[in-house]
């Protein structure tokens, strides 16, 4: 049974930061770190002491991860990057509330010796001879330390403690991977039974020692179970300091999931009975699991849960009779056309990321040179009066300032020079459109022409697939680039106004028009005549688009998003192999590199000819790199074993942190079949006749680091997996359990209620027949006795592992 853990994470937006530039503001961004590994880093809000940032990550991670920290900072052109302020959360505080949190926090102020990072590893004894008690503890090693000196090293010592009486370790120079293997002795004095106190210290020749980190156990502990094995180190016992909002504060969610994932055969029932309810008439169906998540899932539950039932019926090759089924309660429920599809319901959900797993490549192919412009050319574009700030704008006539009249002139030429390009792709994009969404955009088509076939809604088929298309993925891409993968980093104010007016005339096109010259928007006027002109080529491209012919296969076993041969991930890196020569900076030679599913190949560029391909299967280990190995940031090493047995290893440097952890985890996926994998590694390089991280001297030397082939990044690519998608299913659905029963129990008046609880939004709730009833009440028994064998298969496995642990237990 296979466990995991899942961090899902929103930088939402701050408020309140210090100005930390001369101009009176800042320019921050956030850096997100589980257990002081950077997983992800915010792009810049420029100008900005209330940025918004929207950026949300899935972090894939071990079970036993400690603690999340946001760290704020002020990007600097010269210099260090200013540090404004942190906020930590335990694992425990993320976990106390199921939902998870979601709250603005105060920022706290960073303070050095809190800064502890790494473990140490220790073997204690107590012994007892003609002169008392003797407490001998064998310092061997650490790893992972704080980097304290400007080298991006430490020279760590050891400091124990017990009772009154201290002793040191030796002093290990340049290294956060100390190898001491001292033994230290302290006899005990009286006054009874003392803790022990284990401190790690940087050394330093001019100035006070810098913490490390230190890790103490009870008198009870040593007496009991002797400490033996890695411990995590620990900041001083202090209570975190709170600003009092006086360094700002941020606006976060958080939630974690932890699942233990079954045996494929386990979700086999549950399975079938989703794929029973797409053939049921939709009108009938309340207690189908379809129809009992559709009520029980609220919130930001319901995009993770769309997101996996869009995976599950993908793999089966159903997701077209999935969203079909969707869109038929939708519609069906639905008396007012102008509401359709216009709340946040598990079909609008659904549509929403069916769209982002299957059409990003074609979303990126349409708007990516147009949007690339708009950032390149950075032009001033208003047309709203009220904004216009006419000392800022570049002279657009020689005649002196512009005026009001000018600027407006000016900035619809640019806004119509960026829309027909824009419209231009889109409505020539049939082609590339993926079939299996325009499959799906021609049921919704036609769900909506039978449900609403009069002449005064004729635009309603249209509006139902533009209000997806162009409402739900073109114009929030055009509005927020960076959240589509669009461009590495957010605007500055002035490109993000001129995205801000294009994503709304993309928007009104969207909506073919309708609430042109309504609303408190007047002074769009200007653009509608290229609007008015842009809506008959929308409804002619959606003619095109619908025009489709074949259905999905109707099922299949799983499979993954893109063949074998496609590329997951592909770029400029700079490449160094272990063989290399002495030098560092020099060595590293510009290589494109590309990642499929069958291996990472290198090339001079793009269109040159493969020059190496390391196969998937070779691959034994994906880590960072510290920076003093090569006095470079962002580098990370690909550990191989050729078909020989003999080990490989190839350095490979990043633009940024982002695009790091991107190759990380990418490169992790697509290896996690493989077998023999590394548990430990070298994070430094092997140079000058030993190991840059532990000083060791043979280059054979065991790894002084743990490896993390556990932590990746989820994503729109990642591949499917059947069984963790059914399993977050099965774990909503408990959710709904009660109603359930009380369904099944015999009192008719919960009936109705239940009926209308499932079926929010309809026009009219009805008596079911006796015969409906007992079709209701037969799907509601055979969820339930799924979920059921579902939760004692749960409780067999987590007996199964405490047995391990413990031999002898008594099954439950």
């Amino acid at each position: 049974m296979a466990k995991s853990s899942s961090l899902n994470v929103r930088v939402v937006e701050g408020r309140a930061l210090p100005a930390k530039d001369v101009s009176g503001s800042s320019d921050p961004y956030c850096l997100v770190k589980v257990d002081d590994q950077v997983v992800a880093r915010t792009a810049t809000v420029w100008r900005s002491l209330s940025p918004f940032w929207g950026e949300e990550y899935t972090v894939h991670l071990p079970l036993d991860f400690h603690h999340l920290a946001f760290y704020v900072l002020d990007e600097d052109t010269v210099g260090h990057d200013d540090v404004i302020g942190k906020i930590s959360l335990s694992k425990e505080a993320i976990v106390a509330d199921p939902r998870g949190i979601d709250s603005w926090i105060n920022l706290s102020r960073v303070d050095p010796d809190a800064e502890v990072q790494g473990e140490v590893r220790l073997a204690v004894q107590m012994l007892e001879d003609g002169r008392g008690r003797c407490l001998r503890c064998h310092v061997l090693q650490a790893r992972d330390l704080a980097p304290r000196d400007l080298s991006g090293t430490s020279d760590p010592f050891a400091r124990v403690f017990w009772g009154s009486q201290s002793q040191e370790t030796s002093t290990i120079k340049k290294t956060r991977f100390p190898h001491w293997n001292e033994v230290l002795e302290l006899r005990e004095l009286p006054g009874g039974p003392a803790p022990l106190r284990v401190e790690l210290w940087d050394w330093d020749m001019v100035g006070k020692n810098d913490f490390l980190g230190m890790v103490e156990f009870s008198p009870q502990v040593l007496q009991q179970k002797p400490p033996n094995g890695w411990f995590r180190l620990l900041p001083f016992p202090s209570a975190e300091e709170d600003s009092g909002g006086g360094l700002g504060a941020l606006r976060l969610k958080v939630r974690l999931t932890e699942d233990r994932v079954l045996p494929s055969r386990s979700y086999e029932p549950l399975r079938a009975l989703l794929l029973e309810a797409l053939r049921g008439p939709v009108e009938e169906d309340t207690t189908s699991p379809l129809a009992v998540l559709e009520q029980v899932t609220l919130g930001d539950c319901r995009q993770d849960l769309a997101t996996k039932l869009v995976k599950l019926f993908l793999g089966r090759g159903l997701a077209g009779p999935f969203l079909d089924y969707l869109t038929r309660r939708e519609v069906a429920r639905t008396t007012d056309p102008n509401t359709l599809f216009r709340s946040n319901s598990l079909a609008t959900k659904s549509m929403e990321q069916f769209m982002k797993l299957v059409g990003m490549r074609y979303l990126h192919e349409v708007l990516k040179p147009v949007i690339s412009r708009v950032f390149e050319e950075k032009k001033y574009v208003e047309l709203d009066p009220c904004k216009m700030d006419l000392g800022r704008t570049r002279r657009i006539s020689f005649k002196g300032a512009p005026s009001e009249e000018q600027v407006r002139e000016h900035s619809l030429g640019l806004l119509t020079g960026y829309l027909g390009p824009i419209m231009d792709a889109i409505v020539g994009s049939v082609g590339r459109c993926p079939p299996a969404m325009r499959r799906v955009f021609k049921q919704l088509y036609l769900r909506v022409e039978e449900r609403f076939p009069q002449q005064e809604h004729q635009d309603v088929k249209y509006l139902a697939i533009s209000g997806f298309l162009f409402l739900r993925l073109f114009a929030p891409a055009i509005l927020t680039p960076k959240l589509f993968d669009l461009r590495d980093q957010h605007a500055d104010p002035q490109t993000r106004r001129s995205l801000l007016l294009l994503a709304k005339a993309v928007q009104s096109i969207g909506n073919l028009g309708q609430q042109l010259g309504q609303g408190k928007e007047l002074w769009m006027a200007p653009l509608h005549p290229f609007l008015l002109q842009s809506i008959s080529r929308v409804r002619d491209f959606l003619d095109q688009l619908v025009d489709v012919g074949g259905d999905e296969e109707a099922g299949g076993a799983a499979r993954a998003l893109a063949p074998p041969s496609a590329v997951l991930r592909e770029g400029y890196l700079l490449q160094r192999k272990e063989e290399a020569g002495l030098a560092t900076r020099f060595a590293f030679r510009k290589r494109y590199f590309r990642l499929s599913g069958e291996g990472l190949s290198c090339a001079k560029g793009p269109e040159w000819q493969v020059r190496s391909c390391t196969p998937l299967a070779h691959i034994r280990a994906v880590e960072r790199v510290d920076e003093g190995a090569f006095q470079l940031p962002h580098v990370m090493q690909v550990v191989t074993q050729d078909g020989a047995g003999a080990p490989h290893t190839t350095y490979l440097q990043c633009k940024n942190v982002n695009e790091l952890n991107q190759w990380l985890s990418a490169l992790r996926k697509a290896s996690a079949p493989n077998q023999d994998k590394l548990a430990t590694c070298h994070p430094g390089a092997f140079r000058g006749g030993r190991w840059t991280c532990c000083l060791q001297a043979e280059r054979s030397a065991e790894g002084c680091s743990r490896t993390h082939s556990a932590i990746t990044l989820g994503d729109w690519s990642d591949p499917l997996d059947p069984d963790a998608e059914t399993q977050t299913v099965y774990r909503q659905l408990l959710l709904g359990r009660d109603q359930l029963r009380m369904k099944l129990l015999e009192d008719p008046s919960l009936d109705a209620g239940l009926e209308a609880d499932l079926g929010k939004g309809s026009s009219a709730t009805h008596e079911p027949s006796p015969e409906v009833l007992a079709r209701q009440r037969e799907t509601a028994a055979r969820l339930l006795e799924v979920l059921a064998d579902l939760d004692r298969a749960h409780e067999e496995f987590q007996w199964q592992g405490q047995r391990k642990a413990a031999p002898g237990l008594p099954a439950p």
